[in-house]
């Protein structure tokens, strides 16, 4: 019952959406709202989201510098497993949510309160991501989804309930946004509108993050990442903080136009949806850490990786960051890494982001093995004959068994 609830801490990002549902959850249920703004680094100020919280009367309002946790704990453990979602989605949206919704949590049971709040619609994948990982870190508290329970449907309702209530509107909200655009220092997503028929190329002032790579620097630019057990550490000999390091990888792939994505893909909810995706310091990451495990990892290590991933990313995907089979495939990955260390040389041009070499004390790639010059280790050719030999037997038989049937 709404009059049971007493306190909502509302994940609150100042704008027009998330400005109504707080004037509505006060309306509502007539509780004691508490605002929670995380910093992800989506490059927005974030002083506007306390005065409007302010404005409305919120007393408890919390701001949160979350950047360095974020690729600390979240995205950095996500890169050692070179996570990919349909072998293409770097997972910026995803792996945002359980950071915000872990926050969320904190604060309820740090105040008492008896309910969070998000805006997710009922349509996409984020309101499972924050419900679940509520669900995991405290399974008696109530989830409230305002597009779930109200009945304002379409922007005209929205814009005419703010109007209404003497809520800002930004002008460029009072005609059809051309998309809507989520970010953090991950990367930058843009869906809806112009962006819904997949038939349609995306317009070119879609892109927030990164250069037209047909108007990128016409010189490639070299850059030397260095790694330390699957984290990268620093650029160009220069070590930085997670949130740093990303933030600089940013700014390079952003110039040369690296990063860009076009994609169609399948929501847990069930639909399919089209949006850009801009992942510009994810991309090159994604390639130096393939990069230093090319020399680093064992095949049997490289192979079984490649075979967990997708199940890997789906989870995070579908919002399973928190359940134990996230936790066991992570403890698996991070066994992987202990010796992926070392330095990476990768070129960015025009969009691409290609590893041209790599180094490390730990290397397993051996020059006396795979030389076309005689070695100084003794690998006697004549050793394969027996491994072909073996290898071949089942197919001999295969293909006795099929000559005698008549195939």
């Amino acid at each position: 019952m709404a009059n049971d609830i007493k306190k909502i801490v509302l994940a609150y990002s100042g704008g027009l959406d998330t400005s109504i549902m707080l004037k509505w959850l006060q309306e509502h249920y007539q509780a004691e709202i508490v605002t929670f703004t995380a910093d992800l680094g989506q490059g927005e100020e974030l002083d506007p989201a306390r005065k409007k919280a302010e404005m409305f009367g919120i007393k408890d309002i919390r701001i949160v510098d979350l950047r360095e946790e974020f690729v600390r704990d979240f995205v950095f453990p996500m890169f050692r497993a070179n996570a990919l979602y349909e072998g293409q989605y770097l997972l910026g949206t995803s792996i945002a949510r359980p950071v915000i919704a872990r926050h969320l949590v904190e604060i309820a049971r740090e105040t008492g309160a008896d309910a969070i709040a998000h805006g997710a619609t009922g349509k996409g994948n984020d309101q499972v991501r924050f419900e679940l990982t509520a669900n995991a870190l405290m399974p008696g508290l109530k989830v409230i989804a305002p597009w779930r329970e109200w009945d304002l449907r379409s922007r005209t309702q929205l814009l005419s309930y703010a109007e209404q209530n003497q809520i800002p509107i930004a002008k460029d909200k009072r005609g059809e946004a051309p998309f809507s655009v989520d970010a953090n220092l991950l990367h930058t997503s843009s869906e809806g509108m112009v962006l819904e028929d997949p038939a349609v190329p995306f317009p070119d002032y879609v892109a927030q993050r990164t250069t037209d790579p047909e108007k990128a620097p016409d010189q490639a630019e070299i850059i030397t990442i260095t790694f330390e057990k699957g984290d990268p550490v620093a650029i160009n000999g220069e070590q930085l903080s997670p949130a740093a390091l990303l933030t600089k990888l940013n700014e390079l792939g952003g110039k040369h136009g690296v990063g860009r994505l076009d994609l169609v893909e399948n929501r847990f909810v069930g639909m399919k949806s089209r949006g850009l995706y801009e992942t510009p310091g994810g991309t090159i990451l994604l390639a130096a850490h393939r990069g230093i495990e090319s020399i680093t990892l064992d095949r049997g290590e490289a192979h079984l990786k490649d075979e967990l991933m997708p199940k890997y990313a789906e989870l995070i995907y579908n919002g399973f960051w928190y359940s134990p089979e996230r936790e066991m495939l992570q403890a698996l990955i991070d066994k992987s890494q202990t010796y992926v260390s070392g330095d990476v040389q990768v070129k960015l041009y025009k969009g691409s982001a290609n590893v041209i070499s790599r180094s490390s004390p730990h290397s397993l790639y051996n020059m006396d093995l795979v030389t076309f010059e005689e070695g100084a280790v003794a690998y006697d050719h004549h050793d394969a004959e027996g491994f072909i030999r073996l290898n071949g037997l089942r197919l001999k038989t295969w293909a006795a068994r099929n000559a005698k049937a008549g195939q």
